[in-house]
């Protein structure tokens, strides 16, 4: 008997989840950590390659109008002088006279300190920027920056791409890549982080044609989500206020995911203008123009910005995923993620360690793993290993018992609904692929019988 435990999950059993899986671990843990600072385990980036995998198929792999880039972390400078980062990326921060704490301006309510309520200072800005130095010598004339965001790197590219690509308007150039940002407030696990990577597009169309290709753009985006699994009612739209838009920006929506904290970003979708491509015009003296042939002008064309955080989009999915129920009075706790991001895909659970079924399983492991990431596990009941298998994600357990000996046949278990179908091992490969690809799991191939949980 199946029925749903009360309550969403919160981030503490997230947390909790992620390091006992190894799904992620707090960096360097063994000297005590470095705040806000995680690294991905043998499950974690598993998952975290499948986003990313996943987010460049839709917007790169799949479309006519879309080409990719991969840009330096350190840049030239004048890039973030340009872009408006060395004068203008800052925060208003303030610290607690008591306990010490520094905390953003616009973090804090009623002038105390939100953690100690004692007397805060007097704000002052604090240049989010990461700062280092090339050279040998530590001057000012060797400084450069780590990359607060990915998008300059495309828009300095921008002639380069059009002159090897010879694309024509509207196109894109997608970028996945690491950003720092030296945050005064951070937590919430992965949500807010100094160091993260992001999924972007810059999509450069005609003026004019600037605001059909946003809403379109949104659209898209939002849709992605749902594709791959999250809940439409756990994601909502929200539309940048005049006042909350960025300096360049002439319209911006985020997309924003009900996490356990609330409603925050996963996604910001702006009309960037030509603000960019203007600036680094100006700065650099290169022309950044492209040449229409119907007007017979140069023009600077107006960008899209889809910008997707690649660790919040992560957090998301986690937090979507997770379920718990109970099954014979006893708690489940399952990750419902789709397969396409799952990072076992397949288990393979001999029934025992009985040294007769150790041939058939291993050529079974090793046929799939070539298709697949796969794992074998033969350690404890198989009652424990399905468990273990829910907990971390895996859609599909195959298990090779005595019988299989036999007839030559294996069972497939669905993590979701826990039903099973027995199969051939000739048919074996073939209905995994459809499985994991969409197919109802009721649908048998030839020779293959429902095994259990189909009572009902």
């Amino acid at each position: 008997m199946t029925e749903q435990a009360p309550g969403k999950v919160n981030m503490d059993k997230l947390v909790s989840l992620c390091k006992r899986r190894g799904y992620i671990f707090p960096s360097s843990e063994i000297y005590g950590g470095l705040g806000a600072c995680y690294d991905y385990g043998p499950l974690g980036v598993e998952l975290k390659n499948n986003v990313k995998a996943c987010w460049w198929k839709a917007v790169v792999q799949e479309r006519d109008d879309m080409v990719g880039l991969d840009a330096s972390i350190l840049m030239h400078p004048q890039t973030w002088v340009a872009s408006g980062h060395v004068g203008g990326f800052a925060d208003s921060l303030v610290d607690c006279k008591e306990c010490r704490k520094r905390w953003r301006a616009d973090d804090v309510k009623d002038g105390k300190c939100p953690d100690c309520g004692g007397e805060l200072t007097e704000p002052r800005m604090f240049n989010l920027m990461f700062k280092t130095f090339v050279g040998a010598v530590e001057d000012e004339a060797g400084t450069v920056y780590l990359r607060p965001e990915t998008a300059q790197g495309i828009f300095v590219n921008f002639q380069n791409v059009l002159n090897s690509t010879r694309r024509k308007l509207p196109f894109g150039i997608a970028q996945i890549g690491k950003a720092f940002r030296n945050e005064i407030t951070t937590g919430n696990f992965i949500f807010r982080t100094r160091e993260f990577e992001q999924m972007e597009i810059e999509y450069f169309v005609k003026p004019g044609s600037d605001e059909e290709l946003f809403q379109y753009w949104v659209g898209e985006r939002f849709d992605w989500y749902v594709s791959l699994g999250i809940k439409k009612e756990n994601l909502r739209l929200h539309q940048h206020s005049k006042d909350e838009l960025a300096h360049y920006a002439k319209e911006c929506y985020d997309i924003e995911y009900l996490f356990p904290i609330g409603w925050s970003e996963i996604e910001g979708i702006a009309n960037r203008t030509d603000f960019d491509l203007r600036q680094h015009t100006s700065y650099s003296g290169k022309d950044l123009s492209y040449y229409d042939e119907e007007s017979k002008e140069h023009i600077i064309p107006y960008v899209i910005e889809p910008s997707a955080g690649v660790d919040r989009s992560v957090l998301a999915f986690l937090a979507d995923a997770y379920d718990e129920e109970h099954v014979n009075d006893e708690l489940r706790v399952v990750l419902r993620l789709h397969p396409a991001l799952a990072p076992i895909k397949v288990a393979i659970l001999p029934l025992s360690r009985n040294e007769k079924l150790l041939p058939l399983s291993q050529e079974i492991y090793t046929d799939l793993r070539r298709y697949w990431m796969v794992q074998y596990d033969n350690a404890q009941s198989i009652g424990r290993r399905y468990r273990r298998q829910d907990e971390i994600g895996t859609p599909l357990c195959v298990t090779i018992d005595f019988d299989s000996l036999e007839d030559n046949a294996v069972t497939i278990r669905e993590r979701d609904s826990m039903r099973q179908i027995r199969v051939p091992v000739k048919e074996l490969k073939s209905t995994l692929d459809a499985k994991l690809n969409g197919e109802p799991f009721e649908v048998l191939p030839p020779g293959g019988k429902k095994w259990l949980g189909f009572e009902d």
